[in-house]
């Protein structure tokens, strides 16, 4: 039996997606939080837990698009051109961010509370426009033959500014629950106490989303609610409500450990699993599917020998660079 890349590359970006959420989305969390901590020292201490190796986390996101034109042209062509003004303002948000993130240690005082802002709004924004792109994907696309066929706006609907303002509160929580295990003092516990309610928010939303996306898409609901499918994934949801459990209950007792950030992961990772199971094995949803959408076999061999051999080495090195710069950051530690 040959091996079914298809298949196959759609695990492989969804790994690279999802590991795109995990690492960046806890520095882009960081400037969300700007808002809530007014103090600038604390500020520097937030942005140097992540200084040295924000720049890799993207490293992902660039596997993911490069892997779905690899493997999934058609999917590239038709949802790059519906999505071409929110992922384009995602990624001048991202450039934006990256900037400030540079410009604000060079600076001088009457020029950093600029930069702070830039940081923050660059990281908003890219944050916002990444959940408007997922919100706008799980809507679908209208396609005919090969073509996407819908208006440039079609991507503005309530269902994708809300996913907007989800992911908003997702990646904030994210970054909180680093800075949990990268901060001490003050600081510590002013983010241990705005964790909790960003956790309930959070809850609501995918509560929402669950509710509202098999009530959008009959598809959808007769994927989930329909026997025996009903059993096999009711799981997902159980475990969603046992990690908010776990990871409310952690947080109440202040653990200044690895464990609200893991656990929010975690629930993150039961989101990312909810979608994965709502859309496939549509690539293009509703209508083209994964082997629909597929390169020639030929294509997708030779590319997937690269993705084999580089993998790992990206890998390899995110995690040396996570274990060289462990430990809390205190105020005056910084970027040079």
């Amino acid at each position: 039996m040959g091996i079914d890349l298809p298949i196959v590359w759609a695990c492989i970006i969804a790994f690279g997606l999802m590991m795109y959420v995990i690492m960046d989305g806890f520095d882009l969390g960081i400037g969300i939080l700007f808002p809530f901590i007014k103090d600038r020292t604390d500020r520097d201490v937030m942005v140097n837990t992540v200084a040295p190796v924000w720049d890799g986390n993207e490293t992902w996101l660039v596997l993911g698009g490069a892997g779905l034109m690899a493997a999934f042209p058609l999917a590239y062509s038709v949802i790059l051109t519906a999505l071409y003004i929110p992922l384009a303002l995602m990624l001048l948000g991202l450039i934006w961010r990256g900037v400030a993130f540079e410009f604000r240690f060079k600076a001088d005082e009457h020029h950093k509370p600029f930069w702070d802002k830039a940081f923050m709004g660059g990281s908003i924004v890219a944050t916002f426009f990444q959940g408007v792109s997922l919100g706008a994907f799980l809507n679908g696309f209208e396609v005919e033959g090969v073509r996407y066929m819908g208006g440039v706006m079609d991507w503005l609907t309530p269902f994708a500014l809300f996913t907007g303002l989800g992911l908003l509160v997702a990646y904030a929580l994210l970054g909180t629950t680093w800075l949990i295990i990268k901060t001490e003092g003050p600081l510590h516990d002013r983010l241990v106490r705005l964790a909790q309610p960003l956790m309930l928010v959070l809850l609501g939303v995918i509560v929402v989303v669950s509710l509202w996306t098999p009530l959008a898409h009959q598809a959808v609901a007769d994927r989930w609610f329909t026997l025996p499918n009903l059993f096999f994934f009711a799981p997902v949801p159980g475990l969603v409500a046992v990690t908010a459990f776990l990871l409310l209950r952690s947080l109440r007792t202040g653990d200044p450990g690895p464990a609200p950030f893991i656990l929010t992961l975690f629930l993150l990772f039961l989101g990312y699993t909810g979608l994965g199971i709502s859309m496939f094995p549509y690539i293009i949803p509703p209508a083209i599917t994964l082997r629909e959408a597929a390169a020639p076999p030929e294509s997708m061999g030779f590319a997937l020998v690269g993705a084999l051999l580089i993998i790992p080495v990206i890998l390899a090195y995110t995690a040396w660079s996570y274990y060289v710069f462990r430990g809390k950051v205190r105020a005056g530690d910084g970027y040079h």
